[in-house]
């Protein structure tokens, strides 16, 4: 103890100190640096901000309003958040002609610096949910596929169909097909509930629950048809009366040809 309390006082002692410290401040922030480069800067966002809103009357708002306050055809859009613009976009389900119809998924008009900048401006408006981040989305890590698939047919399959292959709903809407959409889009629905679909909270599904919902699609993408065609992958009840139906519906045109043929 005397040792150390003789170097400790040696004059050498506080300026060595020192360097450790700034060493420790300066790997502190480039860590820091390093985790949220991807995060805007204040100048960024306010030009990100300026760029959508010019999007945004020039695309959105004859039916939205100028001030996106929403028509007697459209909603408003003030509180909806970055997430569901980035999911209506970014989907190709907005803009659409006609806002009678259901929104389709199909290919986006804008591309992905353009939709990044209107769902800033919209988010400016108003807090709302976000897009989700790359972090937030490692369901191959934090996802489980048995509960994905326990929570998918509890919450998701009386509209989405027990396959994810989506069905009809009332009054002439549908649920789509979850296959082949992308883990953020996924997630965004989920907690912004676009159209007929609920929002699902963090306390109705909690994040790592919707991320094993996703990682559950996800591998239902990549199993194989070993049957031949799907057929809506709906099990065999659907199968053998398509079977029925078509067999039977050739042996009758058989007898009918037949009985024509002997006349």
């Amino acid at each position: 103890m005397k040792r150390l309390s003789k170097y400790r006082r040696h004059r050498i002692v506080a300026p060595l100190l020192l360097i450790f410290a700034l060493l420790g401040i300066g790997t502190t922030f480039q860590v820091a640096g390093a985790t949220t480069a991807s995060v805007m800067t204040a100048e960024e966002r306010t030009k990100a901000i300026a760029e959508g809103k010019e999007i945004f009357l020039r695309g959105c708002s004859s039916c939205h309003g100028l001030n996106a306050e929403g028509s007697s055809i459209s909603p408003s859009l003030i509180g909806v958040g970055a997430a569901s613009v980035d999911f209506q976009v970014a989907t190709g389900r907005m803009p659409m002609a006609d806002m009678s119809q259901q929104a389709m998924r199909k290919t986006p008009v804008y591309n992905d610096e353009e939709v990044a900048a209107l769902a800033a401006y919209i988010a400016s408006l108003a807090p709302g949910p976000e897009i989700p981040t790359d972090d937030m989305l490692n369901y191959e890590r934090d996802g489980s596929i048995a509960e994905g698939g326990e929570l998918f047919r509890t919450n998701c399959a009386m509209c989405h169909n027990f396959a994810g292959q989506g069905g009809a709903l009332t009054k002439g809407k549908y649920a789509p097909t979850v296959m082949g959409v992308k883990p953020v889009h996924i997630y965004e629905a989920m907690i912004t509930g676009p159209q007929a679909m609920p929002v699902f909270s963090d306390k109705t599904l909690t994040p790592e629950e919707k991320l094993s919902i996703i990682a559950w699609i996800k591998s239902a993408e990549k199993e194989p048809q070993l049957g031949g065609l799907a057929l809506g992958r709906v099990g065999p009840v659907t199968e053998g009366l398509l079977v029925w139906t078509l067999g039977l519906g050739l042996l009758v045109g058989i007898a009918v040809w037949l009985t024509t043929k002997a006349r």
